[in-house]
């Protein structure tokens, strides 16, 4: 925050056509920030938003909140017109339709920087925005699927398995925030905006990461490694007298301390495990080995014992587990906010903090259309407009 308590993000206005995930995820990253943000919503589409499931249902709440809601009928003249009177006052246009839907609609980025050339315009598509793949429609599992994820995922030999997050209309969403912030640094010394664009399958082949590198580097094409680390070992799941913790211990220096914490010091001689790369090509060997000496004690003795001597350890939690942990309740990751309409709910927090402070949330997601009257008459349009207009269908 400003020293006067002012979001960082606080002077920019957006304009969210967003809809499903990626696109919301995008611009919830900017309203947590402190943006202004109107969610623009055809009329008639009270009940919700696709994937993002009912309006009052937890999944839109959490990707909406923070925002105000018009409704625009985009395929009427009039309503473009509206639109466009909306995008010469704004910073931001984020959009998530398919590449061709926009330009039918004539609200593509060289269609609205006639009015406004200082507007940033942010796209996501499901394969890009050129390309035989352009019109195709994308989906987060279709991306994972085609960008390798499903591939690495899941026990040997199991088969392609999704990630258990939609990770590529994520990280989509957060790569073109990203952009977006970019080109509002950018637009500060040339006084121009910019369009910028991402994808699923773009954001689905960044974050394969060093699986990626492994690949077009050393021609190496990754199997599935269940629970194990890909390539270094042990960095692992292990049983335990009353369920199963998590190590990461691969690096010599943390194996060396590993094996004398779980009284194994003839471990890091052994030939098959002193080296890192023994361990990878041997770790069905290793596990054998650890197993049966984890199993000797609970869960909660092994952590106290692994992070006292500073070996990376952890429990297996499940969901309710993971926002009962003392550390996780002290982060303040659960954050109250309050619905005219739901009451008070908690939903996800946003993941930065400045300082001590974590970004407050500063309302629920919005009713259907409950600013589009005072938006409107902010343009100049008078009750009797805003009632024909209605009337018509145009909002």
């Amino acid at each position: 925050m400003t020293p006067k308590g002012i979001l960082p993000l606080a002077r920019f206005k957006v304009l969210d056509l967003t809809h499903q995930r990626s696109g919301p995820t995008c611009v919830r990253q900017l309203v947590d920030w402190g943006a202004q943000a109107i969610k623009i919503e055809r009329p008639g589409g009270a009940d919700g938003d696709g994937m993002g499931g009912k309006r009052h249902g937890f999944d839109f709440q959490n990707l909406h909140r923070n925002k105000r809601s018009m409704t625009i009928n985009l395929k009427d003249p009039e309503g473009i017109t509206i639109f466009k009177r909306l995008v010469q006052d704004a910073d931001v246009v984020v959009e998530n339709y398919r590449p061709d839907v926009k330009q039918r609609l004539g609200i593509d980025y060289e269609s609205l920087r006639a009015s406004n050339p200082r507007l940033v315009y942010g796209s996501i598509s499901g394969f890009g925005q050129s390309g035989p793949y352009r019109d195709r429609p994308g989906m987060d599992q279709i991306a994972q699927a085609m960008g390798g994820l499903m591939s690495i995922t899941g026990i040997p030999g199991q088969g392609p398995v999704r990630a258990g997050i939609p990770i590529a209309d994520l990280c989509s969403g957060i790569f073109l925030a990203q952009g977006i912030l970019v080109a509002l640094l950018e637009r500060e010394v040339t006084n121009e905006g910019k369009w910028v664009h991402t994808s699923l399958i773009e954001a689905m082949l960044s974050m394969l990461d060093f699986q990626a590198s492994r690949w077009l580097m050393s021609g190496q094409v990754a199997p599935q490694a269940g629970n194990n680390h890909p390539t270094g070992m042990p960095t692992c799941v292990l049983e335990t007298m009353n369920g199963h913790i998590t190590i990461s211990a691969n690096r010599n220096r943390l194996y060396h301390r590993f094996c004398n914490a779980i009284e194994r010091p003839d471990l890091i001689e052994d030939a098959r495990f002193c080296t890192p790369k023994a361990r990878s090509d041997n770790r069905d060997e290793l596990l054998a080995v650890l197993m049966p000496v984890t199993r000797h004690k609970s869960s909660a003795e092994w952590i106290v014992i692994l992070n006292e001597a500073g070996v990376p350890c952890g429990p297996i939690y499940k969901i309710n587990e993971s926002f009962a942990d003392p550390q996780v309740r002290h982060l303040k990751m659960a954050q109250a906010v309050h619905s005219p309409k739901l009451g008070d709910l908690t939903i996800l927090g946003h993941p930065v903090s400045f300082g001590e402070q974590r970004l407050p949330l500063r309302s629920a997601a919005p009713e259907f259309g409950q600013d589009t009257e005072d938006i409107l008459m902010s343009l100049g349009y008078t009750r009797d407009h805003i009632a024909d207009f209605s009337k018509r269908g145009v909002t």
